[in-house]
């Protein structure tokens, strides 16, 4: 059987809107829960007499993990669909938001938005719109979750989903383009299955939505950006660099130089899911065992690419953001942790160019003092230590960042022009 299209899906949501439910409901209902674990919950909730248990357990379960910190990110499971496997990238709050969107491993493909029908809009809400229109991130579902609570309403629904849309509006989306679907998590209905509960809803179950999504392309014929999330040392094999190559191919006994370093080595092997292969390409996780290149040479936030093509070490970029939260105002000399791939650098904001609308992008305020949340803008930034990033337009995969100080995301944004450093 050929090997399944894969797609990194994001769920994101209010806290408290049932994320983790979906999620839960998802691998349950999809068979993606591993088999011993689905064994044990079977069995826990036989001695309780509780079938619906099974659901609540699974879901205790992933929770306590993720309080004991068991596995490094239980959520990043993947669950297949008819058509494509997924992993799941779950953000349960900003700081994992950032961790895994913007510097992990995963480019989402595709979001789904989950909103609790009986709260309706939250003030988080407007800011993952804002995040998932600022980071490209073109294919958008809104789960419209908990739908048990309100009686299964149609008018409830409409009402929220009215809402809904005229947040989308305000970034650009247009709400006719974006499927809603009403759902319980708690109770499966319309998760994987059209439920009865709601005989007005004449659209698909959310798994059937999946399968309607459209695949990435994966930009395999541009140059090779590997961007390094980190470096192993193993005995008698040498230094292993890990990460996802974001665009490009790379081959056995291929030379590849890592930027900002400048440090070259040819690469031995390369390894996937455990197993060696000849070459990778675009949307790869791997580890490359790299020759002529020690541990402490390289770490994380370099980028590996081939020497007619290296990665761009930029000396200033401008880039287009969108200020979700700070405290005071931002004016020139901010300097601001930028994520982007896998660096983190402190740039420093040496232009507030014009403020901009946000659904638009036009034109607002040249030059103004400052900025507040809630504004995009058009800013200019030198980094203050050596540091890759790409334009837009030629990776976007490597132009993406968000911008942290005081443990919150203070902006998200994309460098849209930039200088070269020189040598």
């Amino acid at each position: 059987m050929a090997e399944k299209v894969h797609m990194n899906l994001i769920t994101i949501g209010h806290v408290d809107q049932g994320k983790s439910t979906l999620i839960g409901r998802l691998l349950w209902d999809t068979k993606n829960i591993p088999e011993q674990e689905m064994k044990k919950i079977e069995e826990r909730a036989k001695e309780l007499k509780k079938d619906t248990f099974k659901f609540a357990f699974l879901l205790d379960t992933i929770k306590e993990e993720r309080e004991r910190g068991v596995t490094i990110d239980v959520m990043h499971r993947r669950f297949d669909t008819t058509k494509y496997y997924f992993t799941i990238i779950d953000c349960p709050g900003h700081r994992d938001f950032v961790k895994n969107m913007i510097t992990g491993a995963s480019q989402a493909d595709a979001a789904i938005l989950v909103i609790g029908t009986k709260d309706g809009v939250m003030p988080q809400t407007r800011e993952h719109v804002f995040l998932i229109k600022t980071l490209g991130v073109k294919q958008l579902i809104i789960a419209m979750n908990k739908m048990d609570e309100v009686e299964f309403s149609e008018e409830k629904f409409n009402a929220i989903k009215a809402d809904v849309g005229k947040l989308l509006k305000t970034v650009g989306i247009n709400p006719a383009d974006i499927p809603f679907v009403p759902l319980s998590a708690w109770t499966g209905d319309n998760v994987a299955t059209i439920s009865d509960k709601m005989p007005w809803y004449k659209g698909k179950s959310l798994l059937e939505i999946l399968d309607t999504l459209e695949a990435p392309s994966m930009p395999t014929d541009k140059p090779l950006r590997f961007p390094v999330q980190d470096v192993y040392t193993i005995t008698g094999v040498g230094t292993v660099p890990v990460g996802r190559i974001e665009s490009g191919t790379m081959k056995a006994n291929d030379k590849i130089v890592f930027m900002p370093s400048g440090k070259t080595g040819d690469v031995k092997s390369i390894e996937m899911h455990h197993e060696i292969l000849p070459s990778a390409k675009a949307g790869d996780n791997v580890g490359v065992n790299i020759r002529g290149i020690g541990k402490t040479d390289i770490g994380r936030g370099e980028v590996g690419g081939h020497a007619d093509n290296l990665p761009t070490v930029v000396k200033e970029f401008t880039a287009r953001i969108i200020v979700l939260q700070h405290p005071n105002v931002i004016t020139k000399g901010y300097t601001p942790v930028f994520h982007a791939h896998t660096t983190h650098t402190a740039c420093k904001i040496t232009e507030i160019v014009r403020t901009i609308n946000p659904a638009t992008g036009d034109p607002l305020k040249e030059n103004p003092d400052y900025i507040k949340a809630g504004d995009a803008a058009i800013i200019k930034c030198v980094p203050t230590k050596p540091m890759v990033l790409e334009k837009q337009s030629d990776f976007p995969q490597l132009a993406k960042f968000a911008m942290r100080d005081m443990g919150m995301t203070i902006a998200a944004g994309m460098c849209i022009d930039l200088v070269p450093e020189t040598k």
